[in-house]
């Protein structure tokens, strides 16, 4: 289980660019990478809809935020940010497929002895999941928002992260 890069810190974009709000966590990486500046140990991962092959991307990273939408059950635009043993009870539903993938990476890296020691995953609910390259406009308006989190995220791990 050999990594493609060696990056200790990851930001893992994942969702489906074709059904609108779905495409989210790959629309706030796309975002981050063109508005803000990473130190050399952070990898931007576009995950899309990958399921197992993102084990190639993520092992050996320390620490690892995921980015989705989520479909909680809960309001449109309602925000999560979920840590640790929580990520597991999320992705134990199995709401879509690339969610069945890395809820399996995951899994596969503590069961090898290689699991991420922190990882932490925001989201937020999809207002329409229908066929559409486009965020929904309400759905848009979270992208900003969500690479401030992030970057926020990555600073309280000690990394220097600039706009």
């Amino acid at each position: 289980m050999e990594s493609l890069f060696t990056a200790e810190n990851t930001i893992l974009g994942i969702g489906n660019i074709i059904l609108s709000d779905e495409g989210f966590g790959v629309r706030v990486v796309e975002y981050l990478e063109k508005n803000f500046n990473f130190p050399d140990n952070v990898a931007l991962i576009d995950g899309g809809t990958l399921g197992v092959e993102l084990l190639h991307f993520v092992a050996g990273t320390r620490r690892l935020l995921i980015i989705d939408s989520i479909d909680g059950g809960v309001a449109a635009g309602t925000t999560f940010h979920l840590r640790g043993d929580e990520i597991k009870a999320h992705f134990a539903q199995k709401i879509s497929a690339h969610e069945v993938g890395i809820q399996d990476v995951l899994t596969m890296l503590e069961l090898s002895g290689k699991k991420i020691p922190h990882v932490e995953l925001i989201g937020a609910q999809p207002f329409s999941l229908e066929a559409g390259v486009e965020l929904t406009p309400r759905m848009s308006e979270l992208v900003p928002p969500f690479a401030d989190k992030a970057a926020a995220i990555l600073r309280s791990w000690g990394l220097e992260v600039t706009r």
